[in-house]
Parts: C-alpha cells; sequence; structure tokens
C-alpha cells in the first residue's frame, strides 16, 4: 500500500522552490497538515541541493503551505501501512535529508507559521534559526504519545539546544506549546506579530535578506554555520583546527579583501558573497 500512496504522490508537487534576492524560500505543501512521505523528503532533498549549488542562493527559508501547520511530521497513515523494513528505509532517508539541510554551508531559517509538532519540529531543529508567527499554532515533540520516539534527529537536536533534562521532560511528557513558551525555552529565536501568513513571510523573508550580499558577507556567515555546526560534535582541538581551516578559506575570498579594505578607508562594505 506504501507503494501505492507514493506512486500517487509522485506527480505532485510537494515541496516549491523558488529564490528571491538571494533567499531559496521552500515550502512544505501537502495539505491539510503538510506531513511528509518519502516522496516529499525526495522533493526536498533536492530542494536544499539545488540551494547549495545556486551561486545567486546565499540563505534558505524553510516554510510550509497555508495558514494552519507549518508540518505536522511524519504521514501516519502512510507509516501505519507500510512495511517495517520501508519504515526504518524512510527514516534513514529523512535523518540523511536533514543532515544535508544541517550540513549546508549557507544560513538556513525556519519560518514556523502554524502548528509545529513532531518530524515537524525535526525539520525544524535541523535549520539554524527558528522563527514563529505569534499566535499561529503550537510547537512540540508527542511522539510518546503514538508509542514511538521522536526518530528523525529530534532526541539529538533538542537535547543540544534546551539542555538533556528539559529535552527529556518535553519528550517524555509529549506536551505541546504556544510559540512565545518556545522562544523562553530558546527554542525558536524570534516571535512576529503578523495579521497573516503572507506579512509573517514578508518580514521573515526581510530578515533572511539581512544576511546576503551586499550588507552582509554570506561566505562568512556559512563558515560561522559550519564551525559550529560542526565543531560542537568533535573534541576542542579538533574544532579549533576546523575553525582555523575555515578562516584561512575566508582570508583568500574577494569579500574579506573587501571588508579589509573598508575598514581601512572608512568606508561600508559592499559585499559580493564570494
Amino acid at each position: 500500500m506504501a507503494k501505492v500512496v507514493e506512486t500517487a504522490q509522485a506527480a505532485r508537487e510537494l515541496v516549491h522552490y523558488e529564490v528571491r534576492d538571494g533567499v531559496a524560500l521552500i515550502t512544505l505543501d501537502d495539505p491539510p497538515a503538510n506531513t511528509y512521505t518519502y516522496e516529499m523528503m525526495r522533493q526536498l532533498d533536492e530542494a536544499i541541493l539545488a540551494a547549495r549549488l545556486a551561486d545567486d542562493v546565499h540563505v534558505l527559508v524553510l516554510t510550509g503551505a497555508g495558514d494552519k501547520f507549518f508540518c505536522a511530521g511524519a504521514n501516519i497513515r502512510m507509516l501505519a501501512e507500510a512495511t517495517p523494513s520501508f519504515k526504518y528505509c524512510f527514516c534513514l532517508h529523512a535523518n540523511e535529508t536533514l543532515n544535508r539541510l544541517e550540513q549546508t554551508p549557507k544560513l538556513v531559517i525556519a519560518a514556523l507559521n502554524g502548528h509545529t509538532v513532531g518530524g515537524g519540529l525535526e525539520i525544524a531543529l535541523a535549520a539554524d534559526l527558528r522563527v514563529a508567527r505569534r499566535g499561529a499554532g503550537k510547537i512540540g515533540l508527542p511522539e510518546v504519545n503514538l508509542g514511538v520516539l521522536p526518530g528523525t534527529g529530534g532526541t539529538q537536536r533538542l537535547a543540544r539546544l534546551v539542555g538533556k533534562a528539559r529535552a527529556i521532560e518535553l519528550m517524555a511528557t509529549g506536551r505541546t506549546f504556544d510559540f512565545d513558551e518556545a522562544l523562553g525555552l530558546g527554542l525558536v529565536n524570534a516571535v512576529y506579530d503578523a495579521d497573516s501568513r503572507d506579512a509573517f513571510l514578508d518580514r521573515v523573508l526581510a530578515y533572511a535578506r539581512e544576511f546576503t550580499p551586499p550588507a552582509r558577507a554570506a561566505r562568512a556567515v556559512g563558515h560561522i554555520k559550519r564551525a559550529v555546526q560542526t565543531g560542537s560534535e568533535l573534541p576542542i582541538a579538533e574544532a579549533l583546527a576546523l575553525e582555523r581551516e575555515l578562516q584561512q578559506l575566508l582570508f583568500v575570498s574577494e569579500d574579506a579583501r573587501e571588508g579589509l579594505t573598508a575598514y581601512v578607508e572608512k568606508r561600508t562594505p559592499q559585499f559580493r558573497g564570494r
């Protein structure tokens, strides 16, 4: 049955990709809750790779279609009908996709336009920054209520973000909560007031453009991300070695020359992302 579901979905565009002023906008679109299947994850994977390789993309913004959901996680009907081996490979590919998102050397912002629960939050946790629309929905990892655990990186990324004790409490109770509480926990970076999803997305895109040329050295931002994301998993000596190598790559970049020259000449630098 899983094959039938996936074949039907293969003909649909479940992930939309567009570039706006240096920002790749990636939208999950499978109403009513933007739940993900293997096909959606394949399309998300392709969008991440497209943004990685695009010279005109400096920041990725990931959001959900509609007003109610960023993403409600994996499609439960699909999982209920799938074989154990399919479910294992499905989860493996989802993990690989989110690892690719996390390791992409460009800033990734998750724009939480609605409910962000289960695997939806796990997708958002693989982003570098998370911003949410106030009052638009709930957030949390309630997988325990299904008799399973957050299996797409949730147990690991949440613990690294909010600490082990708090992460265990949130996952063991399975409770969901509003974005303002998530802000207090450090789970999201900002909560915006917005009258509509479009207004919210406009604010997020304006924020994303703060990290693009000419105002910001986007390559330096990407290397900062790589130093933190990869370095935090290494012993300190190896992490410092990684930091030095990334710094050396920046020293020979056009933007570093521009930044140092502009400082000496007492003018605003005009970065090009090179």
